[in-house]
């Protein structure tokens, strides 16, 4: 083995010159307290606090040389948006309202089977056949969004259960299957009663407990998913908009089942109940103080928001408790009309949440603004936190 090269010919290989190979110099004291002032100095000089402009931010260009811009929830950082849109389409806000009364209505089905709700069974039928439809349609709408039917298949490949979509992917997979086949097993009972025996009918139940828990799943689950985000105002209201969701979806079920001729005065009171607890989120939104929830007030996400809540909330509750001072036949027009109400309610209550994201997303000033226990915190690189032969670090330093 030849000899190594000496060290002046190993940097000529590389183009380096031997005397100006870069040492490893470890910063001392001196060097960071130096650099802390430059940056003490370049916040605090009056060129920097004459390009203040709260409407865009600092540009660079209106800086002199050896400044850089204080990026703070005023101006933003160089005045532009810091959080990337939603890339969702309209597909998507049509999932969680098809998802969200299917599942529902999954729910509501296992439910009157257990308690023999429904002696004749025609409410059990129509949740089932709602859940159904939802089990068809739910997907083929994740797909369109998703762009190819393999993006769906690979998601399945793994199973994450810290991620929301991970588990939501899992989630739509059995509630679609399980909801077809209970409504499948039914049908195939009612033509052909030769199948009913034990081991078909043990199917049934078995298909039908699985969609009730993937219902309940299904009408939850897109309310974590959008709140486990980074956009300000759905991760916000992380904790309601999943009991939020299963509510409206709710609502959407029983308004459908009473189109579809279930007129009792159990479905109405838990109409009844739902209603109420719209009114109850949409008092909670219009009280909440900040900027955070301005997308849900202001523009037309707040309009659009403001509107799913009427025919959500006040309308088909007043509508649905007038009912039950009325006629049997002007009660069933109200409970109809308030069905309608609350159907709509429900869909543009999906689509307003999704507009107030777009709108969270172009406000640069709220991913800058800190929780109110880490504004007082010291700035790390101040002078005085520097201490002889290294920086303190900021936990040392609160």
């Amino acid at each position: 083995m030849s000899d190594p090269k000496p060290e002046k010919e190993q940097f000529r290989d590389f183009g380096v010159h031997p005397q100006t190979r870069p040492s490893a110099r470890i910063p001392d004291a001196a060097s960071e307290r130096r650099l802390a002032q430059l940056r003490s100095n370049a916040w605090n000089s009056e060129s920097a606090q004459a390009t203040h402009d709260p409407t865009r931010g600092i540009k660079a260009r209106d800086l002199a040389p050896g400044q850089f811009p204080h990026a703070t929830p005023e101006t933003g950082y160089y005045g532009i948006h810091m959080l990337k849109e939603p890339q969702w389409t309209h597909e998507i806000p049509l999932y969680f309202f098809i998802g969200g009364a299917g599942g529902a209505a999954a729910v509501l089905a296992e439910a009157a089977r257990m308690t023999r709700w429904d002696e004749g069974s025609k409410l059990v039928s129509d949740a089932r056949t709602i859940a159904a439809i939802g089990a068809l349609i739910s997907p083929v709408l994740l797909v369109m969004d998703l762009g190819r039917p393999s993006r769906f298949l690979y998601m399945l490949r793994v199973f994450k259960p810290q991620s929301a979509m991970s588990v939501g992917v899992y989630i739509v997979s059995v509630y679609g299957t399980a909801a077809f086949l209970t409504k499948f097993h039914e049908l195939l009972l009612h033509r052909f009663p030769i199948f009913d025996i034990l081991p078909i009918r043990f199917m049934q139940e078995l298909t039908s407990t699985l969609a009730s828990l993937a219902g309940f799943g299904m009408a939850t689950y897109t309310g974590v998913l959008i709140g486990a985000t980074a956009i300000p105002v759905w991760n916000h209201h992380i904790r309601s908009l999943p009991v939020h969701f299963a509510m409206s979806g709710t609502a959407c079920a029983v308004a459908a089942l009473t189109l579809m001729g279930n007129d009792s005065r159990a479905l109405n009171n838990l109409a009844l109940a739902t209603s109420a607890f719209e009114i109850a989120e949409g008092i909670h939104i219009e009280g909440e103080k900040g900027e955070i929830s301005d997308p849900l007030r202001r523009g037309f996400s707040g309009s659009l928001t403001r509107l799913g809540g009427i025919l959500s909330g006040p309308l088909p509750f007043a509508l649905r408790a007038a009912s039950l001072f009325t006629g049997k036949e002007t009660s069933r027009i109200l409970r109809r009309a308030a069905s309608v109400c609350s159907v709509l309610g429900s869909l543009t209550t999906r689509f307003a949440w999704i507009e107030a994201g777009h709108a969270s997303a172009k406000d640069y000033r709220l991913p800058l603004q800190l929780a109110p226990e880490q504004r007082d915190l010291p700035n790390r690189w101040e002078p005085s936190n520097v201490t002889e032969g290294r920086t303190a670090p900021l936990a040392e330093t609160a």
